[in-house]
């Protein structure tokens, strides 16, 4: 079998949008999706980590509870997926469908969009029980 590319992934979280529910359909629409191999070296150490594995996804962004009509924004709100962790999470874990996987990733990348920390996304995200 032949590892989905980048093509593939992002077909995969264009479902995620189309199947969320309206407003959040409409205001995940605004966000640019961009699927990648890795996060760069660059991204990695502003993060802190050391390992690109470590990270399958990304939101580049000022979050809808922090945004003023007063900003001007440098770059639009991004949402980077990372292929290679993504896949390499996904045959790790065994469990679970691709599709699936990258929604969630999607998904919570899109949470922090609408301002949700990782520990308000982790109260109603039950995923990694």
């Amino acid at each position: 079998m032949i590892a989905p590319d980048a093509q593939e992934i992002e077909e995969m979280a264009r479902a995620a949008i189309a199947a969320l529910p309206e407003p959040y359909r409409t205001e995940a629409a605004k966000v640019v999706l961009r699927v990648e191999e890795f996060a760069t070296d660059a991204v990695l150490d502003d993060l802190e980590m050391e390992d690109a594995f470590d990270l399958t996804g990304l939101y580049d962004g000022i979050p809808l509870t922090q945004k003023s009509v007063a900003d001007q924004p440098l770059a639009p709100d991004t949402i980077w997926l990372y292929r290679r962790p993504i896949l390499d999470e996904w045959a790790a874990r065994g469990d679970v469908a691709l599709g699936d996987l990258v929604a969630h990733v999607y998904v919570h990348e899109l949470a922090h969009h609408f301002g949700w920390s990782d520990a308000d996304i982790a109260t109603i995200d039950k995923w990694w029980e």
